[in-house]
């Protein structure tokens, strides 16, 4: 009696488990797509061919999806009023950029495998092959997600994803709200090693910050802020350790960058990772492959999008 007891429960166990996300695998379309991975890698090399910048693009995508509500591509849903979804949040209005590369890579793979792969997979996917075409570490991207049938509204978002002005215990608090470590949080932050920022997002910086070396705010004060300048002087479409070694300099584009070492907790983890490029992309790599388990859609729920701007 004990026995026929426990198997149903375990079963239950089993199901709240899958319902929860535990159950992704790097394997997931195996025998139901198994050309996936090459399909988005050879989209993503001819993205990024045409325009470096799209590598650092699409992971900037992806990181915004996944802590707004997880991993579920509902960033990529297009307003449909009178509901106003997450494009329109203050830190994805008029910054997000390559929509339009993962509508493409999600018409290659519907080509081959119809009604199959999730956009929030293909999401993840180019994020790590972006990223690979500019130089950085590979990780293993779990699969099995699903897509929302609903974006979240803006106030939702904005409190949710960390702003250029935000201060240490402020980023450190919200990841932690994701799970992630202090350390965790700076090795993601590594990803500014790549891209462009906006001058709205350094104008302050540049002209009212104390902790900023004179000869990099003076330069960027005579453009009059331009209009948009690289993350990282040195190498802006290279994955490398060169963006912690600016941070040391006090060469940070970004406030929320410098804070990363400003005499507070992180400052031990930013030397190491200027000195050191491989514990840099190891911690990066192993970091990434838990934010793409942010809470996913598995199972029942969600669903399969035909195309990723739009609900079925």
């Amino acid at each position: 009696m004990a026995f026929r007891f426990q198997l149903p429960l375990f079963l239950l166990c089993m199901l709240v488990g899958a319902a929860h996300g535990q159950f992704l695998s790097p394997n997931f379309y195996g025998s139901s797509c198994p050309n996936l991975e090459s399909i988005v890698r050879s989209e993503m090399t001819k993205a990024v061919a045409m325009d470096r910048r799209m590598g650092a693009s699409i992971l900037r995508l992806f990181f915004h999806d996944c802590f707004v509500n997880g991993c579920d591509a509902s960033v990529l849903l297009d307003d449909a009023p009178p509901f106003v979804g997450e494009k329109t949040a203050d830190p994805n209005r008029n910054s997000l950029r390559g929509y339009e590369v993962i509508d493409a890579i999600k018409a290659s793979v519907e080509a081959a495998c119809p009604a199959t792969v999730s956009c929030a997979d293909i999401l993840a996917l180019a994020a790590r092959e972006g990223i690979s075409q500019l130089g950085g570490p590979a990780w293993t991207v779990q699969l099995g997600r699903r897509d929302a049938t609903a974006a979240a509204n803006p106030s939702v978002a904005n409190a949710n994803l960390p702003f250029a002005t935000d201060n240490l215990d402020k980023l450190i608090s919200l990841f932690a709200g994701k799970g992630f470590s202090a350390q965790e949080m700076t090795a993601l932050s590594g990803a500014h090693t790549v891209g462009l920022a906006q001058c709205d997002k350094f104008r302050r910086r540049i002209f009212g910050d104390a902790d900023i070396d004179p000869g990099f705010a003076d330069d960027l004060r005579k453009q009059n802020c331009p209009s948009f300048a690289p993350l990282d002087r040195q190498s802006p479409m290279q994955f490398d350790n060169l963006y912690y070694q600016n941070l040391v300099l006090k060469k940070g584009l970004l406030h929320s960058d410098q804070e990363l070492f400003n005499g507070g907790s992180q400052d031990s983890v930013v030397m190491t990772y200027s000195m050191n490029n491989n514990a840099f992309r190891n911690d990066f790599a192993a970091a990434m492959e838990k934010m793409g388990r942010i809470r996913p859609l598995t199972g029942l729920s969600g669903e399969i999008r035909f195309k990723c701007n739009k609900v079925n």
